[in-house]
């Protein structure tokens, strides 16, 4: 599975995004319940952190405390790409911004398929 992630940009505070992260090669297997697209980013000198995830094929979705009812991330099935809305963007949610991909549900285990990052800055 090959992963790109995309849409990143420069905002002003309060303003939104819409980060891509479309999947070729191998696709995922939309028959399990397991497989998981994950959304996470890594600030300046911080550690990378858990943003939001969704299941492949049912659709339940994950979010970190701090975007939820912000961050919306959902899936186009047909066009096999997971998208994550970013709304109500702060100076805090500056980051790179990554997708990645899991067999196992919710990514327990671990997330084994990265795609590169793609730059998320937001201004006061």
């Amino acid at each position: 599975v090959q992963l790109q992630a995309s849409g990143g940009g420069s905002v002003q505070a309060g303003g939104s995004l819409r980060l891509s992260c479309a999947a070729s090669g191998r696709t995922f297997n939309s028959q399990s319940n397991s497989y998981t697209v994950g959304w996470f980013r890594q600030a300046p000198g911080k550690e990378r952190e858990f943003v939001a995830a969704i299941i492949w094929s049912g659709g339940s979705t994950s979010y970190a405390d701090s975007v939820k009812g912000r961050f919306t991330v959902s899936r186009d099935k047909a066009k096999k790409t997971v998208y994550l809305q970013m709304n109500s963007l702060k100076p805090k949610d500056t980051a790179v911004y990554y997708c990645a991909s899991a067999r196992t549900r919710w990514g327990q285990g671990g997330y084994h398929y990265w795609g590169q990052g793609t730059q998320v800055t937001v201004s006061s």
